[in-house]
């Protein structure tokens, strides 16, 4: 299994690119732009993967983070594809993701050092 240093780095930088993929970008080019939605929804789903990954030891430790809530996105994300509602994506990629991305990277430096 890998460390869950790992994990928290790839929360990081799925965060970070979904912040590059959508820089400068408004919400109805997101909507309108398949290439765009695609990418950051991808990049929302590795946050997800990565946080299922993460000890339940490691979350409850860490209680001011969604964790099931995270995971949860990704579950619909990956199986309910075709239900997904693009504006909550907007809202998760601009919103959510870089709070998210800010959170881990604190932990990362607290807990692990880096």
């Amino acid at each position: 299994m890998r460390p869950e240093r790992l994990y928290l780095s790839d929360i990081v930088e799925a965060a970070a690119a979904i912040a590059k993929f959508l820089d400068g970008v408004q919400e109805q080019e997101f909507l309108e732009n398949d290439l765009l939605r695609s990418a950051a929804l991808q990049k929302l789903t590795v946050i997800g993967e990565a946080a299922a990954r993460l000890s339940a030891e490691f979350c409850e430790g860490h209680p001011g983070i969604p964790w099931r809530d995270i995971v949860g996105f990704r579950n619909i994300a990956i199986h309910a594809y075709f239900a997904v509602e693009w504006p909550i994506v907007w809202v998760a990629a601009t919103e959510e993701a870089p709070a998210l991305g800010m959170q881990v990277a604190e932990i990362l430096a607290r807990e692990f050092g880096e």
